[in-house]
């Protein structure tokens, strides 16, 4: 019986080896929902599947978001855009580095095995993608959409014109932090790990990059007014809190991405702290993470790169988008390209603009 029990589990490893280099996820998630059509949430007949609801056939769901689903049936369309947002906003960032954070089709990880690896770029993945939910369910809460929430009942600022009106219909940044908070985080926290374990490393690290996307745009939320008064004098003003630009909620995380901090566990190995302690502290608002980064310079299955073969690049650019680092050092080809845009516009009284379409020859060059 013993030597049964060693072959099985020598079979076990085996398969498992097997799995991770053919590219198997460890594990699904939610962000699933943001390349998998949300809009279909929409469609109130496709609450219920026959007697199973809709909520139990999604892949990347945990099982206490699929309760948290089912209560709240009507925040699942504004998860997945929210989760389409963070994945559109982090190819944008990336699009010109080694890792330009690709999609994999028919993978409901979404990234692939990329963020098996607690790296930076898995902790920006979290953090975006959590951004994207508190900044859609905000908006939804403002255009009535949800049947939990709706306009912002933030307090007035003290910074505000005493003549100016304080209650327009407000992004509720409030209720999407609460909401984002309680849907991202919990698959994270439904399992108990023990201390020093990598489980527990790798759920801290996901809890505080999440938490970090989070305030990226509760912290800058921003006022907006509406002038009244005669002709538009702006005499009078109608104010209220409204969300900050995505693509500056991006942009922040960015160069929290560029800046981010390597943690370890601390002695009674319950916590994270910084690898390197004249450092400071990381900040709630701080990305940090576990492992440093593959170069992802070459395919590599078990990383998830997919390496930068054909990439183009910037010849003369000395950052990650210039030839020498885009290309690893192998070198690069060029070629000529013929491009079409808009050219000699003109505005025409009224009301339209018309372009006549110009060609010219561009140098293109790819890596080997």
């Amino acid at each position: 019986m013993a030597q049964l029990g060693r072959w099985k589990y020598g079979l076990f490893t085996f398969v498992a080896m097997i799995l991770q280099c053919l590219c198997v996820s460890a594990f699904d998630t939610w962000w699933n929902l943001g390349v998998r059509g949300f809009k279909a949430w929409r469609n109130p007949q496709l609450y219920v599947i026959g007697a199973q609801p809709l909520c139990t056939q999604l892949k990347g769901l945990s099982p206490a978001q699929v309760r948290l689903c089912q209560s709240y049936h009507d925040h699942m369309p504004s998860v997945g855009h929210g989760a389409s947002m963070g994945i559109q906003e982090c190819q944008r960032q990336f699009q010109n580095r080694r890792w330009n954070c690709s999609t994999i089709a028919d993978d409901s990880s979404v990234f692939g095995p990329v963020l098996n690896i607690a790296s930076p770029e898995a902790a920006f993945t979290h953090a975006i993608s959590a951004a994207g939910v508190v900044f859609s369910i905000s908006r939804g809460c403002r255009e009535g959409e949800l049947s939990k929430c709706s306009c912002s009942r933030s307090s007035r600022p003290k910074s505000l014109h005493r003549d100016w009106i304080w209650g327009g219909c407000g992004d509720n940044l409030e209720y999407g932090y609460r909401f984002a908070k309680m849907f991202v985080d919990i698959r994270e926290r439904e399992k108990n790990h023990p201390r020093h374990s990598p489980g527990l490393a790798r759920m801290l690290m996901n809890l505080r990059n999440n938490e970090a996307g989070r305030l990226a745009v509760y912290r800058y939320s921003k006022v907006a007014c509406k002038c009244h008064g005669v002709s538009g004098s702006c005499s009078l003003k109608t104010c209220w809190r409204q969300l900050p630009e995505f693509r500056t909620v991006g942009d922040r995380l960015k160069d929290k991405y560029d800046g981010a901090t390597k943690v370890v566990f601390n002695k009674r190995g319950t916590q994270l702290k910084s690898e390197n302690s004249k450092y400071n502290k990381p900040t709630k608002e701080d990305l940090i993470y576990l492992e440093d980064s593959p170069d992802y310079c070459d395919p590599n299955k078990v990383t998830g790169s997919f390496g930068t073969k054909g990439r183009e690049c910037k010849k003369s650019s000395p950052g990650m988008d210039g030839c020498k680092l885009m290309c690893c050092g192998r070198g690069y080809n060029t070629f000529k390209r013929k491009v079409k845009e808009r050219c000699h516009c003109k505005f025409h009284w009224c009301c339209f603009v018309q372009c006549d379409v110009c060609e010219h020859i561009e140098d293109v060059h790819t890596c080997k």
